[in-house]
């Protein structure tokens, strides 16, 4: 019977097919000091069997328990068995022999979710002991045996006396309970229904001190206003030993509590009679009957315990039932104040207590709030029990719906004088009522500058600008060197402004800034600005230094001063990897002359960038697949240099022409007067006086040149002298730019006498040949032609050189060998023989002196 296959007829061999494609079955291993018990619901599942194994050796029952520590396979001859059965998971907790220190219980959460859990267990310890439970925070709430826990995780705590079992109380998780400590014997049982995840609190088990009771709780009050219930062991049933029931209350500073007992069934007593004995602190103490005034507004920690009679032992005789409720509110006196925003347009105000450790109490029309709001054009009472000013915090937020008007200026309201607390922070909500652009400005002709990590806003107050769906703009000051001319925002737009060196912007009467609405802008955020020339500009990416909105742009229009130039430093780059599209930042002129540049994500940035007039910024993100993408950005403005390098090149080349111009005249004149006098020779004139003409032989000495080498000479030229016929004017070649070239002629004047040189002042006399007709000196065919002198004053390499050697005929003969005959000239002679440079055989032209 226990087996899926059940006997059946041939025919009904579908049947049996479909039977085997319902049985469901397990296997179990209980683990060790664990028993798994499976039993099954009454009045469920008559026709579903449970079998133990398999074969021969197969059991079936209605209850199967399992305690041997191995494999089990559990056989189920239905489909749903969690309809039919509930398990039940066993373990105990045995502190007879032991100290039994502190055993934390965790129930195994993976096993048997088609099936109602019941998970328990058994403590036992000395006698005359108690097993304490601590539950982690925020503790345990009981609840009446009716009710059911939110999250289907139900504990309930049995206690077992001689009398039979009582049961001290269900408990759900989250609340005010930390410690129950029960007399002897117990169990706690866990139970969680089919299908639900077991999410269990891990309480640790432990022996406690010498029971002074059948059970007590410590209780640990939060702060009020708080209220919570408590019932009596078998509550609604009736408690029929005549034992102690103790509860302490832990309560919060400058709180006061308050005892009620909400329902009380008394017992029949046959001696003896219930009393409550109250314990405040360690020095109070009083008893009152359970139907006597409970106390009410005391202060401090206390303690209740119940004390139950010998209750009579005859049938349908009512047992103890009590259900109290303990209430924990705020002491002192509060401070009231009346809120009135009904001529207040779309100003609302927020108040917080930003002291989490503190006992302030705010209520807001009576009802008890941790964070006051009060809203737009409404009055409200406000109440704030013991709350120190410096712990709570003002806000005030304005809604401006914007129509499309000049500009206006920003400023806060007037708020109530009486107000107790400064305004910490102050909102503007500029909602644009069609598609269009919010343009701020600075007032007072300042400027906007940008809070970032080099440059801090130091002012009175910062501004931060946002979207109105969340993301950052950036933080913001007006000053009087600021670098931001305006900010364009597409849509609605979020200023909050807050105090940095003053405590209330409540006192601050002139405007924040000034706002106006323009035609829609195709980027997220323009900003116009104007960068310092004492100084560099930062300029950084919309909610710098977290990421730009994913497919948002940012642009920015930069004026560059006259005579100027930006230099752009992309110094700080995030870039992100793209899902989809990309990243891009484009530079261009604002005058659309000139060649636009743009870089991607998978691009470097160059770095610097140098522009020479405006030009605009713009940086656009993509759909990010990781990391982000934010830019931060440093221009510089440097003077141009073009005028000034014009102006300085002109001077240098005026400088150094004069300098040129000045060497030249310095060289001329050292060069005329270092210049070593020439050669000269001696002519002699025949009715005349000897003269210095100055050398006008060649180039080069007679020595160093080879003028008077001839190959051949035709015979015209060697004895033209003696053709008669000849024309005097006819060279024939034997001029050369109009010195005569190796063509001796005999000497025409005397040759026998030498006239002596006198020491006349007067000037000597040139050769006149026609009628005394003057001839200049330097015309070279008429006077190179004279005749030689017979003493030479020049040097043997000159034209007026003559070799006594020579013979007088017709050619022009040497007449004898050997060294050259010196002519030893006369004392006039020799006074007027130049002096020779050390550098004779130099080409420079020789002077001749003209005698006139």
């Amino acid at each position: 019977m226990g087996s899926c296959v059940f006997p059946v007829f041939i025919g009904l061999i579908l049947l049996q097919i479909h039977k085997l494609s319902e049985c469901y079955q397990i296997d179990v291993t209980a683990d060790s000091g664990t028993i798994v018990i499976f039993s099954k619901k009454p009045g469920h599942g008559l026709n579903c069997s449970m079998c133990k194994d398999e074969g021969p050796s197969q059991t079936c029952n209605s209850n199967l328990r399992l305690t041997e520590a191995q494999p089990t396979t559990v056989t189920f001859n239905c489909s749903q068995p969690g309809d039919v059965f509930n398990v039940e998971i066993n373990q105990e907790i045995d502190c007879l022999t032991t100290d039994c220190s502190i055993i934390a219980v965790h129930p195994d959460s993976t096993r048997f979710l088609e099936f109602t859990r019941t998970f328990t267990w058994d403590l036992k310890v000395q006698p005359g002991k108690v097993f304490q439970l601590d539950f982690p925070s925020p503790g345990m709430r009981q609840i009446k045996p009716s009710e059911s826990c939110p999250d289907k995780h139900t504990y309930t705590i049995t206690v077992y006396q001689r009398t039979g079992p009582a049961n001290i109380g269900s408990f759900c998780r989250n609340g005010t309970i930390s410690r129950i400590q029960v007399l002897y014997r117990g169990r706690v049982t866990l139970e969680v229904p089919r299908g639900t995840d077991l999410n269990p609190s891990d309480f640790k088990v432990s022996m406690g001190p010498t029971a002074t009771g059948v059970v007590e709780m410590d209780v640990r009050l939060p702060r009020g206003p708080f209220s919570v219930d408590f019932f009596t062991p078998n509550y609604a049933k009736g408690y029929y030993d005549e034992q102690k029931m103790k509860w302490n209350f832990a309560v919060k500073p400058m709180h006061n509590f308050t005892v009620q007992f909400q329902h009380y069934t008394p017992p029949e007593c046959q001696n003896k009679k219930v009393v409550c004995d109250y314990a405040l602190g360690d020095k109070t103490s009083f008893t009152v009957a359970p139907t006597d005034t409970q106390p009410a507004n005391k202060q401090g920690d206390f303690s209740l315990t119940l004390t139950t009679c010998d209750v009579k032992s005859v049938a349908n005789v009512s047992g103890l039932s009590l259900n109290f409720n303990v209430e924990v509110f705020r002491s002192g006196t509060p401070y009231l104040w009346t809120v009135d925003l009904w001529n207040k347009e779309g100003l609302s105000l927020q108040i917080e207590n930003k002291n989490p450790e503190s006992y302030c109490e705010m209520s807001l029309n009576s009802v008890t709030q941790e964070k006051i709001v009060v809203p737009a054009g409404t009055k409200a009472d406000l109440s704030f029990l013991d709350c120190p000013m410096q712990d709570l915090q003002l806000t005030a937020t304005k809604v401006i719906d914007c129509p499309s008007v000049s500009a206006r200026d920003l400023t806060i309201p007037t708020l109530d004088p009486s107000l107790p607390l400064p305004l910490h922070q102050f909102t503007w909500l500029l909602r644009l009522q069609d598609q269009g652009t919010v343009d701020l400005m600075s007032p007072k002709g300042s400027k906007l500058h940008q809070s970032l990590p080099d440059k801090q806003c130091n002012e009175r107050v910062s501004l931060l600008i946002s979207e109105t769906e969340g993301s950052s703009i950036g933080q913001f000051c007006s000053v009087a060197e600021g670098t931001i001319q305006k900010i364009q925002i597409k849509g609605n737009v979020s200023i909050t402004v807050t105090p940095k060196n003053i405590k209330d912007l409540s006192q601050e009467k002139e405007p924040f800034l000034q706002f106006g609405i323009s035609p829609e802008i195709m980027e997220n955020v323009i900003y116009t600005v104007s960068p310092l020339i004492s100084g560099p500009m930062y300029l950084a990416t919309p909610n710098w230094p977290d990421s730009m909105n994913p497919s948002s742009s940012a642009s920015w229009i930069v004026y560059i001063p006259q005579d100027y130039m930006a230099e752009l430093l992309f110094s700080n780059v995030s870039k992100p990897k793209c899902d989809s599209g990309h990243t891009e930042v484009s530079i261009g002129p604002l005058d659309s002359q000139g060649q636009t540049q743009s870089w991607r994500e998978d691009q470097s940035f160059p770095s610097p960038f140098v522009q020479q007039q405006s030009f605009y910024l713009n940086m656009s993100n993509c759909e990010p697949k990781s990391d982000r993408f934010a830019v931060l950005s440093k221009i510089s403005l440097q003077k141009e240099t073009k005028k000034l390098l014009g102006i300085i090149l002109a001077i240098v080349g005026v400088l150094l022409l004069l300098i040129i111009v000045t060497l030249i005249v310095v060289c001329v004149i050292r060069k005329r007067k270092n210049k070593p006098k020439t050669n000269r020779s001696s002519i002699y004139m025949p009715r005349g006086k000897p003269v210095l003409p100055g050398n006008a032989g060649f180039p080069k000495s007679r020595t160093d040149n080879e003028s008077h080498v001839y190959a051949s000479i035709d015979d015209p030229t060697m004895y033209r002298h003696s053709d008669k016929n000849q024309p005097a004017e006819v060279d024939n070649g034997a001029w050369s730019n109009g010195h005569q070239v190796d063509a001796y002629h005999p000497f025409m004047g005397p040759t026998d006498s030498v006239p002596a040189a006198t020491d006349s002042s007067a000037e000597y006399a040139l050769d006149r040949r026609e009628g005394d007709a003057f001839q200049p000196f330097l015309n070279p065919p008429n006077t190179f032609n004279l005749p030689r002198p017979r003493s030479p004053l020049v040097s043997q390499g000159s034209l007026g050189f003559e070799d006594r050697r020579m013979m007088d005929n017709a050619l022009n003969t040497f007449k004898s060998v050997g060294d050259i005959n010196p002519i030893r000239l006369s004392a006039d002679e020799s006074r007027l023989q130049p002096q020779m440079d050390s550098d004779s055989d130099t080409h420079t032209e020789p002077e001749y002196e003209e005698a006139m």
